[in-house]
């Protein structure tokens, strides 16, 4: 074959240390492969050893492309494979797609009418530029109909260029109350792409876009680099996007280029940013002749666990399918499913259930209690706190750390505390054109006008906020929103009797539910973050008491001395992909949760298909122990919710598990 192997890389018993599917797969001779690597199957492993493969066969590393989602997993293989046959590795090029993309575009982004040197802006620049073109368009917008944030729109624009759809005809599918902006949008859009050119720098989707631009108009340059690539690797396949995609194929497209990927159709569950599990499932229909290798021995999870995930996972039609098979003997506990009979009950079982854990000497660290949604997490964080057991969350923000959370409960410390000056600025600062010196005016106003009502009518057990609304010097922009707050906090506290705290909440909700679909690209999400607080604290009957409890919650681990082994990890299972535990608790798997009741109503079976990977991908992160877990009524007094259990765990064969005692 080539010349020029690594004496290292030759010395290497290949067989001795992969077992005969990642063999199979490291040593193929095909010039396109397709590696189904099933979860806990050692794709790593297989990837690095390929590759090692690759120099012992004399390939030198600069022919070697391989191709990464997180710069961790380049520099995890990379750094195995040096280790393995020394310093021809260091000649590999590796790297996630968008390092890749920068690496060829700094040599030829010229011909694409950049200036030597570009600089890339990240995600901050990318917002200051946006937030100066959005206050430069929109700044006329009508007053009670709020203008896209400048993250919503970047997101949108990032979607759109990485699904290869059209912008307009995205914002008209997915956000429809956007549509009368379009114009505006357009606008924005033209001037955002206008000045990142003159000022000669590229956003991170500029740097996909502007490589495959490239390569179709230069064909000079695509020539050179398939001439360059005899071997192209890809990991975690099933998750590229359409830009990723047109880039493999291009750059794999020379007469001598092989291409081999490695994924998993079963852990494909990020279609919601732009992943297209279509690539997989199409692969050998645009290489025929590929070879399709299988890796199904499992050495994470014991054999109990590993049924429930082949369980789980046989209902879907569309898979490459396979059977997870243990490497570990012993099937230990079986996974047990509770039927919780509220959203408590069930975070009291789960915490009690780690507490356990941990007095049997098991390190925090190896325990796991995962989601489908961030919200799910609340009533278990709360149960921790009070037990005080340390926990780190990496599915996003404690709880009541979420900044839509906190302007909902500035709102009803506002309402307990009208001299509390810090949930007040909290509150007008989310209102158009009120900056730090104007929320200082609004403050020193309303303290006034407050403590002279209270001078006037100092026997009256009722006043209303809207009686002060004269008094207080507001911009004009910020009208609307003054009053809608003031007329909130007024219906918030009736005079004929106290409204529960849940109430309280939902009415917040009501007043700014505008402000989350104009500033959050995820509003949706976070109006359910709010509804869950409404029914996890529906039974508490005083607002002091529910907001000593926020408070309560709210305090974070201060204990330098607490590493990462002394906390139990919080993950929503989209976060989890790729991690493992030794004991992992999966919770709120009730019918209209998990499977979310948007998914339910929205009929699609593709989409259903994708949730059942979600379980699967959840179920497949434990190796010794598996607890699954649901709310048979999800709140209490207030809007609670009836949950059946989800279908995942009634599609499940009973002997697989057992129900579990509260």
């Amino acid at each position: 074959m080539h010349t020029g192997s690594s004496n290292a890389a030759v010395g290497i018993n290949f067989s001795a240390l992969l077992n005969d599917q990642q063999l199979a797969a490291v040593t193929t001779e095909s010039r396109h492969a397709l590696v189904i690597a099933g979860a806990g199957s050692g794709k790593t492993r297989t990837l690095t050893y390929r590759v090692a493969w690759l120099l012992s066969q004399g390939v030198p590393g600069w022919r070697i492309l391989l191709l990464t989602f997180t710069n961790k997993a380049a520099r995890e293989m990379l750094e195995r494979v040096q280790k393995l046959v020394g310093v021809q590795a260091a000649s590999i090029w590796g790297g996630t797609f968008h390092s890749i993309a920068n690496r060829i575009l700094r040599s030829h982004a010229e011909r694409l009418g950049y200036r030597p040197g570009f600089t890339i802006i990240d995600t901050d620049d990318q917002k200051a530029l946006m937030r100066a073109l959005v206050k430069q368009h929109a700044g006329k917008q009508n007053k009670n109909d709020p203008f896209p944030k400048p993250e919503l729109l970047l997101n949108i624009l990032s979607l759109a260029t990485n699904t290869g759809r059209n912008w307009e005809e995205l914002l008209r599918t997915n956000y429809p109350t956007l549509k009368k902006h379009v114009q505006t949008i357009a606008s924005i859009y033209t001037d955002y792409a206008r000045r990142k050119r003159e000022a000669n720098t590229m956003d991170f989707d500029d740097l996909l876009v502007n490589l495959l631009d490239l390569l179709k108009r230069h064909e000079e340059v695509l020539t050179m680099l398939q001439g360059r690539f005899l071997h192209v690797l890809v990991d975690e396949y099933q998750d590229t996007n359409v830009l990723q995609e047109r880039l493999i194929s291009l750059l794999s497209g020379g007469e001598r280029s092989c291409l081999e990927v490695v994924g998993d159709d079963a852990q494909s569950i990020y279609s919601w940013r732009g992943a297209e599990v279509d690539h997989i499932f199409g692969f050998t229909e645009r290489y025929p002749d590929a070879e399709v290798h299988k890796i199904e021995t499992n050495y994470r999870s014991l054999p109990a666990i590993l049924k429930i995930a082949n369980a789980a996972i046989a209902s879907n039609e569309r898979q490459f399918h396979k059977v997870l098979l243990p490497a570990r003997q012993g099937d230990g506990q079986l996974p047990a499913i509770y039927p919780a009979p509220d959203n408590r009950t069930e975070a009291l079982y789960v915490a009690q259930r780690i507490e356990e854990l941990i007095d049997r000497g098991e390190k925090p660290a190896e325990i796991a209690v995962l989601y489908r949604a961030h919200f799910h997490s609340l009533d278990i964080q709360m149960e921790l706190t009070r037990r005080h057991i340390p926990y780190r969350i990496t599915s996003g923000l404690r709880f009541f750390e979420q900044a839509h959370v906190k302007d909902v409960v500035a709102y009803l410390r506002l309402l307990a505390n009208p001299s509390d000056e810090t949930a007040f600025r909290r509150i007008v600062s989310t209102f158009p054109k009120v900056g730090e010196v104007s929320a200082g005016k609004m403050w020193d106003g309303w303290q006034k006008a407050w403590q002279n009502l209270v001078k006037e009518t100092p026997q009256t057990p009722h006043r209303r906020h809207t009686d002060i609304a004269k008094e207080v010097s507001v911009p004009v922009a910020a009208q609307p929103q003054w009053l809608a707050m003031l007329d909130t906090l007024d219906a918030l506290q009736p005079e004929d009797h106290e409204l529960p705290p849940a109430e309280m909440v939902v009415g917040v909700l009501r007043n700014i539910e505008p402000f989350l679909r104009a500033q959050y690209e995820n509003a949706e999400e976070r109006m359910e973050d709010i509804e869950q607080l409404a029914r996890s604290l529906s039974d508490v009957e005083n607002l002091d008491d529910f907001l000593s409890q926020v408070a309560l919650l709210s305090e974070t681990d201060r204990d330098p001395s607490l590493q990462e082994d002394d906390k139990v990890t919080l993950s929503t299972i989209h976060q989890a992909k790729g991690l493992e535990w030794n004991h992992v608790f999966i919770i709120f798997l009730g019918e209209g949760l998990f499977p979310h009741y948007r998914i339910i109503n929205g009929c699609d079976p593709a989409e259903m298909e994708e949730e059942n990977r979600l379980f699967y991908v959840a179920v497949t992160r434990a190796k010794d122990s598996l607890s699954l877990s649901y709310p048979r009524y999800n709140g209490h007094s207030y809007e609670g919710q009836f949950c059946p259990p989800s279908r995942f765990l009634t599609s499940l064969p009973p002997e697989l598990y057992e129900v579990a005692q509260g």
